[in-house]
């Protein structure tokens, strides 16, 4: 996609796009431009009340899509539907993701299942399915990556492998889809604590390793994207930090 100041008339899919990050991506795209695509798995509410909130700001332009990214078989049929409800899709952003402890000991199959299934396994098939869509409009792939897929995090080995698979696909694809379609990550530092909470003392841990001294919000996240998707259109196979300098060496 050439660089431009908008994106008029593109459409972008954003997996797990109701909550957190994903409606700050879809919210920033949209506020550039773009017709969202709102995926969800079960937060049929919030993925609604996104959609009409942006939908007021102008009519048409966002939908919601349900789907559950673990199904590989049905992944196809998402990328279906957003070409029947807009006839396009130039960007497809990779956000979804399941996240929680699994130490060493206490790790079942199921969780191995859902972890790279969703990290690693629905962004490749996913992906694949959305490659000639893509490729009709020289579209752009952005992957939610995770500074932890290159340092581990104390029991989250599976979580950490599923994004460090997830960094090499990213840059993978970036070769092999070149050069009609621009594969990048970015890779999230403190941005928002776990839905289900941190104890203050952990807080203040992460904290001390950032240099900036403040977790990011969900919109540096989104700038970011909106920066490799509408302006570098010469940047392709990167990962980009954005964790305040965390990663500089914690």
């Amino acid at each position: 996609m050439a660089s431009s100041n908008n994106l008029n008339d593109k459409v972008v899919l954003v997996t797990g796009a109701a909550r957190r990050i994903g409606a700050a991506i879809a919210t920033t795209l949209h506020a550039n431009g773009a017709n969202v695509a709102i995926h969800y798995r079960g937060s049929a509410n919030e993925a609604e009340a996104l959609a009409a909130e942006l939908n007021d700001r102008r009519q048409d332009s966002a939908g919601t899509f349900q789907a559950d990214l673990n199904a590989t078989d049905k992944l196809p049929d998402l990328v279906d539907a957003v070409l029947e409800w807009r006839g396009r899709l130039d960007v497809l952003v990779n956000n979804a993701s399941s996240f929680y402890p699994t130490p060493p000991g206490e790790i079942t199959e199921a969780d191995w299942d859902d972890l790279v299934g969703s990290n690693l396994k629905a962004p490749l098939f996913l992906s694949q399915a959305a490659v000639p869509a893509l490729h009709q409009h020289r579209g752009v792939i952005i992957n939610i990556v995770d500074i932890h897929a290159l340092r581990p995090l104390k029991n989250h080995p599976v979580y950490g492998s599923a994004k460090a698979g997830l960094m090499m696909l990213t840059r993978s694809l970036a070769k092999d889809l070149a050069p009609n379609i621009r594969v990048n990550g970015v890779a999230p530092g403190a941005i928002l604590w776990p839905a289900d909470g941190m104890s203050d003392s952990v807080k203040q841990s992460i904290l001390r390793q950032v240099p900036l001294q403040r977790p990011g919000e969900p919109d540096d996240i989104a700038g970011c994207v909106l920066y490799l998707v509408r302006d570098a259109s010469y940047i392709t196979g990167q990962i980009i930090a954005v964790d305040g300098g965390r990663s500089i060496g914690w």
